[in-house]
């Protein structure tokens, strides 16, 4: 899977998962600026990630994360 393509789909899953509109998630946005997401939705986001997109994000690393440029880092996508 190219890594623009891997991009878009991580995104779409996080709005999906998150019940936001499509665009809302950027790979610039800080996830602390989306209210939607918090601790319980960000580990709900990591499960995902592997289960439905084949991305493992170690769980030590997926903790330390502040924004989608981070986590698109961890996930090979930049």
């Amino acid at each position: 899977m190219a890594n623009i393509e891997l991009q878009e789909k991580i995104i779409a899953l996080i709005e999906e998962n998150l019940k936001l509109p499509a665009g809302t998630i950027t790979p610039d946005t800080q996830i602390a600026d989306v209210e939607e997401w918090g601790s319980l939705e960000h580990v709900m986001i990591i499960g995902e990630l592997e289960q439905r997109l084949g991305v493992s994000i170690p769980l030590d690393d997926a903790f330390e994360l502040t924004s989608m440029e981070e986590l698109l880092e961890k996930a090979g996508c930049l």
